[in-house]
């Protein structure tokens, strides 16, 4: 643990102004961001006796090394500011609100040129209106069942709509009058966008402009006898009746609000929201959280709010118009500042005193209370499991703190061949999916290691030298983005924060507490080995043996032995098994994409399609081989350079010579056809 007077700070060096700080751990990982209206006063009450700070505030000092800040212009900023610091580096001594549950909205995709209705779940999409979130998505269901029949907008797939625009007939929502099928022209994009429009004005709370239009068409199409008209839009109307009494109304002023509602204890807190549109529910919300920094209710208010209404996708009509809470925020008016600047207009943010609305939030109040309960039941005893399993691989491995986070290798290969090998992330005693890694295993020679001892040894040593290369950067460099895809040495990675320099993930930076093979003896030697050379002295490692799941240490004769009911063991098992997965799930795609590769494949200007339909000609490759150029240009899309390049390709050494000689000669003296043109570039 470090010292703060270490890394405090010359006095005078803060400023006196408002703005957000960064604590950073000795490998260079934010874990606490936090704002002040004064910097110089707030960051000074970290730096105090260590014993006079709160529990919770004394851990992050002691394992912070460094702190950082920036200077903003007003305290809005700052708690924007806040906010998007969290959300990127994702600090562990912040709290995070989590859903208690996974929650299914309705969306609808305004987007795109045809927006189409369907039910989501997960993180928001930029230019989506959401309503909800709902408790059930039948219940979601049923609701655009009976709108369609009034907003036929499109609720069908793209490959649906795509299919059905080539064959010129829609699909049977069409022909049941539940969608206006513009895949096949019945309305332009315009008027099905205007419908989509008027989807979204209703689900809004806009339920009395269409009921009294549709009143008055019932009323004129009666007028001129055309009573069948009038009996279709009797139904309507009652339809939109039917969908309106399915959420039942709480406040009979038409009120537009979210109702909060917290409960919770010295260690963890219960959320839970009402989304009020127009007076009735429109949808339920929760969230737990663990209270990893030192907080009081108004501290927690605030951070809910900034996670609720500053999420990525939150357009100004999520924000209501009042925000009822059970404490106001510290700093309350710059939340109403900050709130009133998302939708465009004023925000209140109040705790409801007398009232409908009182009683509104009391109920709230109750589920808040009933969710931790049920949050307290089925988390005590995975909490419970997870801290004991990691103090039994303390005390077996004699470990000098809790392997907080754990790295388990393993090798997947088919008979020496697709050599494949994955990294998985254990943080807590649980995955974190973020940073598991692929390793392409290349041996000295780029064609696979001898054996699996060899292929560990590559794999540990690759790892541990790019920790090693970005540790020595991790100084001054910030994290940024995700990203997904593949470096120069193989190694796929996932998502996490981007180097500005040089545009690749950094978690390679940060080191585990534990490194796990999947192997005995041989394996442990091989990764010891590797560590070895490279320097590494404070990770360490063991094997976990599949036969009798006995643990292996370097330069042990015999295994330590964890009984079979172990929390200890069943971690290892787990932690091993996942990388086993990972490693065999990679393997297996290599090998397809292997076994399915072509002669065909690298061939200039020969693209699947033509792939496709030489070989529909020719029935196979046998065949193709023996056919001339003549033949082979004669097939729809085939030029005669192509035709060349596929004989010179195709053909055995002396033979390929003289279809290159042809091929050049065709370059040279004959104009080329577009057909032949390769991917990316016109033919002239």
């Amino acid at each position: 643990m470090a010292d703060p007077a270490t890394y405090r700070p010359a006095p005078g060096e803060i400023p006196d102004a408002p703005g957000v700080y960064r604590f950073r751990d000795r490998d260079g990982r934010v874990i606490y961001v936090g704002k002040a209206k004064s910097l110089r006063s707030r960051l000074n009450s970290y730096f105090q006796d260590v014993a006079g700070l709160h529990p919770r505030t004394q851990q992050m000092v002691t394992t912070a090394s460094s702190v950082q800040w920036t200077v903003v212009g007003t305290e809005v900023e700052a708690l924007a500011l806040e906010y998007s610091w969290i959300k990127e580096f994702d600090p562990r001594f912040n709290v995070k609100y989590r859903d208690d549950k996974s929650y299914p909205y309705l969306a609808v995709t305004l987007a795109e040129e045809y927006p189409r209705v369907q039910v989501m779940r997960g993180a928001k999409r930029p230019g989506t209106r959401y309503f909800g979130p709902y408790a059930h998505a039948w219940a979601i269901r049923e609701t655009v069942d009976l709108l369609l029949r009034v907003f036929p907008v499109r609720t069908c797939s793209a490959g649906v709509f795509k299919r059905a625009s080539q064959q010129g007939r829609p699909c049977l929502l069409g022909y049941i009058d539940k969608c206006s099928a513009p895949c096949v022209g019945r309305v332009t994009a315009d008027e099905h966008h205007q419908l989509a429009q008027d989807f979204c004005d209703f689900m809004a709370g806009d339920a009395t402009r269409f009921t009294r239009r549709l009143t008055q068409r019932m009323k004129d199409a009666a007028a001129e006898l055309d009573y069948e008209q009038a009996a279709r839009l009797r139904d309507d109307i009652a339809t939109l009746q039917r969908a309106t009494e399915r959420n039942a109304v709480v406040l009979a002023d038409g009120t537009d609000a979210d109702v909060f509602g917290l409960a919770g204890d010295e260690l963890e807190a219960a959320v839970q929201v009402f989304h009020v549109r127009d007076g009735r529910i429109r949808g339920q919300r929760g969230w737990v959280v663990e209270k990893v920094e030192d907080l009081d209710d108004a501290d927690l208010v605030e951070h809910l709010l900034q996670q609720v209404y500053g999420a990525d996708g939150t357009d100004a009509g999520a924000v209501p118009r009042e925000v009822l809470v059970p404490v106001l925020p510290h700093d309350v008016e710059q939340v109403q500042s900050w709130l009133s600047g998302l939708r465009g207009s004023r925000v209140q943010v109040r705790v409801p005193q007398r009232g409908d609305k009182r009683e509104l939030a009391a109920t709230v109040l109750k589920n808040a209370e009933h969710a931790l309960v049920l949050h307290r039941t089925r988390r005590a005893g995975d909490l419970t499991s997870r801290s004991q399993a990691l103090q039994e691989i303390q005390e077996a491995l004699a470990l000098p703190t809790a392997p907080l986070r754990i790295e388990c290798y393993d090798v997947s290969h088919n008979q020496g061949t697709f050599q494949s090998a994955s990294m998985v992330v254990f943080e807590d005693g649980l995955a974190r999916k973020s940073e598991y890694r692929l390793f392409s295993v290349r041996g000295p020679k780029g064609e696979g290691a001898a054996d699996d001892t060899a292929a560990m040894h590559e794999v540990i040593t690759r790892r541990f030298k790019r920790y090693l290369a970005e540790r020595a950067e991790a100084g001054d460099l910030e994290l940024g983005d995700g990203a997904e895809g593949e470096d120069e040495d193989g190694v796929r990675y996932a998502s996490g924060p981007i180097d500005e320099t040089t545009g690749r993930p950094r978690r390679f930076a940060y080191p585990p507490n534990l490194v796990v093979v999947d192997g005995g003896p041989p394996q442990v030697a091989a990764a010891a080995a590797a560590l070895e050379e490279l320097g590494i002295t404070d990770v360490a490692l063991c094997g976990l043996a599949k036969r009798l799941e006995e643990v292996w240490v370097p330069g042990d004769d015999y295994p330590v032995i964890l009984q079979r009911s172990s929390e200890g063991l069943y971690l290892l098992q787990r932690v091993r098994d996942e990388a086993h997965r990972f490693a065999i799930t990679a393997h297996r795609k290599r090998r397809s994409k292997g076994m399915t590769a072509s002669v065909l494949d690298d061939i200039p200007g020969l693209g699947p399609a033509r792939q496709q339909a030489l070989l529909r000609h020719f029935g196979s490759v046998k065949r193709l081989r023996a056919a001339t150029a003549e033949e082979i240009a004669t097939v729809p899309g085939m030029g005669q350079r192509t035709a060349l390049a596929v004989v010179a390709a195709l053909a055995g050494p002396t033979d390929a010579a003289q279809a290159a000689d042809a091929a050049a000669e065709v370059d040279a003296d004959a104009p080329a056809s577009p057909t032949d043109a390769p991917a990316g570039m016109l033919a002239p």
